[in-house]
């Protein structure tokens, strides 16, 4: 069978399998970047308490494979809890928790890049701690943290392969389901690896932009 021959036979069924990789990224960044917020706020608070908390989460999560959260959270939670997690909860969880701890370092680093005077400014001006940091510094750090954000899209839209490993329906899952039908091998890790590739050039490519236009801003 061609490469030609295998894609027309499985390109629908690829193209789902790229959609559920997407829909797994999304929803995984999407609770990585609350959990980065709250995190990285924790991070360069004054509160001690705050601080050892962020750092205890940031550097276990970071120390922790990608592949044990996954089994961690499919295989361990439930059999602790009882709760049985579908491929796709456990995924995001997994996802979200290692993306969290990037995004949290991400957080910090765009808050610690606004120059301190903006908070002083602020803090002079009548402003609580959180109002300031809301309305004033948050606002600036938020243009920096753009292209870093988007470059750990890129990364967790990689890492979604690794949870293949549960099962979860996702590209690379689905390309050794046709491997296990058709023995083409080759054929069907090229294509699996130009799709991805289409994908990350394009997210790349948005990176580079927004990071041009943030730096032009500047």
């Amino acid at each position: 069978m061609t490469i030609f021959e295998l894609l027309q036979e499985n390109y629908l069924v690829l193209l789902a399998a790229m959609a559920k990789t997407l829909e797994l990224t999304f929803l995984s960044l999407v609770f990585a970047s609350v959990l980065g917020l709250i995190f990285g706020l924790f991070n360069v608070s004054k509160s001690r308490v705050l601080h050892v908390i962020a750092y205890v989460y940031i550097n276990v999560i970071r120390g922790v494979p990608l592949i044990v959260l996954g089994f961690f959270t499919y295989f361990g939670v439930p059999l602790a809890t009882g709760i049985k997690l579908d491929g796709l909860v456990a995924g995001v969880i997994a996802l979200s928790l290692n993306a969290g701890a990037y995004m949290a370092e991400i957080v910090r680093a765009g808050i610690q890049s606004v120059d301190k005077g903006q908070m002083e400014a602020a803090r002079s001006l009548g402003l609580s701690y959180g109002k300031a940091m809301r309305k004033i510094v948050l606002p600036q750090a938020i243009r920096t943290m753009i292209p870093s954000i988007i470059n750990q899209f890129i990364i967790t839209l990689k890492d979604t392969s690794i949870l293949s490993v549960i099962g979860l329906p996702e590209l690379v899952k689905q390309g050794q389901i046709i491997i296990s039908r058709t023995f083409e091998s080759f054929n069907t890790w090229a294509i699996v690896a130009v799709m991805y590739l289409i994908v990350i050039t394009i997210l790349s490519v948005i990176a580079k932009k927004v990071e041009r236009r943030i730096s032009y801003a500047k």
